[in-house]
This record gives C-alpha cells, structure tokens and sequence, in this order.
C-alpha cells in the first residue's frame, strides 16, 4: 500500500483518533472510509444535477410540442 502523509491540528487529529477508536477502526480505515463516502456523495449530487436538467429539457420540449398543438386544436373548427 501507498502512504499518504497528512498534517492536520491536534483538535482534528484528537477528533479522528476518538472517532475510530470509538468505530474500532483504524485511522487509516476511517480516512479510507471517510473519502469513499464523500465520493460517493460527489457522485450522487451530480447525478441528481444531471436527472434535473433532463428534466427541465423534457418540460421544455413538452412546453414546445404542447403549444404546437394548442394552434391546431381549432384548427378548421371556426365555422361549425
């Protein structure tokens, strides 16, 4: 395995060493842990981003194709 040094103040690195101890974790899992889980967060916001501006094309689109319709709907219908 790779090593990765970090340089933090005593308050995180006490908050770290207490946080893993008290999930029988070791440091280094916690961290390992800790970043996955912040990619995976990542990795959901962006996704939710990307379904929302589907979205707003699809409303958009159906906006577009529903005025269409809505000038054709009378459409030969004036004298009857």
């Amino acid at each position: 395995m790779k090593t990765i040094t970090l340089k933090t103040d005593d308050t995180f690195f006490e908050h770290v060493t207490q946080l893993a101890k008290n999930l029988h974790l070791t440091k280094s899992e916690l961290i390992r842990r800790s970043i996955k889980a912040y990619e995976n967060h990542i990795k959901k916001e962006q996704l939710k981003e990307q379904i929302k501006q589907a979205a707003l094309n699809v409303r958009q689109s159906n906006a577009s194709i529903s005025q269409e319709f809505s000038i054709t709907d009378n459409d030969g219908l004036e004298n009857v």
